[in-house]
């Protein structure tokens, strides 16, 4: 998987736990909003909850956004 990944003309850091990447996820297991992204390991560090407006919670609503765009979801079937 690569590194970055550009959507909306910017480019964002796909780290697994980061803030794109758990937006991504909450969309694809169809969770609801909730900002959030791991200083490191998913799960294994520190969850880090951003505040409305910091870069960290705009890269989360963008990996949201970016799996819901490509309708990518569990299929729990």
């Amino acid at each position: 998987m690569k590194e970055f990944i550009e959507f909306r003309g910017k480019s964002y850091n796909r780290r697994h736990g980061g803030p794109f990447d758990r937006g991504a996820a909450d969309s694809y297991y169809g969770r609801g909003l909730r900002p959030h992204y791991f200083k490191g390991a998913t799960y294994l560090s520190d969850e880090v909850i951003p505040q409305q407006g910091s870069v960290e919670y705009n890269d989360y609503i963008a990996g949201y956004d970016w799996n819901e765009e490509r309708g990518d979801k569990k299929d729990w079937g």
